[in-house]
């Protein structure tokens, strides 16, 4: 016999702000992101808000885009009779595997609006023409 297990009412409402709180770790762990191709280039976006250029960290290693760093925001805001501020810290990391027809040697990256966008051009593709080769006489 196989018991089953009722799960509505009290108990999916204590977990609940734990399922919250893993997903923003999450969040913070991996930022939102979105990757595409272009004819002569892969794009991909990377949410970042409150991120400064500094306390980021970008590489390309053996074929794989790393992107790490710490965000490090806060905000305060008073009132007559109130008094209120919110705090973010973390790091964060993110790694992508690039095709292989991505030119790791000239990646490019901007920050803008809270958004990282990283260019990774596409490597001419050889020539499929044939090619003669002249054979010497010895």
């Amino acid at each position: 016999m196989v018991e089953q297990r009722h799960t509505s009412g009290f108990w999916p409402s204590l977990y609940e702000p734990f399922r919250q709180a893993g997903a923003r770790i999450a969040d913070w762990i991996a930022p939102a992101s979105e990757a595409s191709a272009e004819a002569d280039a892969y794009r991909i976006a990377v949410e970042l808000p409150g991120v400064e250029a500094e306390d980021i960290a970008l590489s390309v290693d053996e074929g794989v885009l790393s992107l790490s760093g710490e965000k490090r925001s806060s905000r305060e805001e008073k009132g007559d009779t109130w008094y209120f501020s919110e705090r973010q810290y973390g790091s964060f990391s993110r790694s992508f595997r690039l095709p292989a027809d991505a030119d790791g040697d000239k990646v490019e990256a901007d920050l803008k609006d809270g958004v990282l966008t990283i260019r990774v051009p596409k490597r001419k593709a050889p020539s499929e023409a044939a090619k003669k080769v002249s054979i010497k006489r010895g």
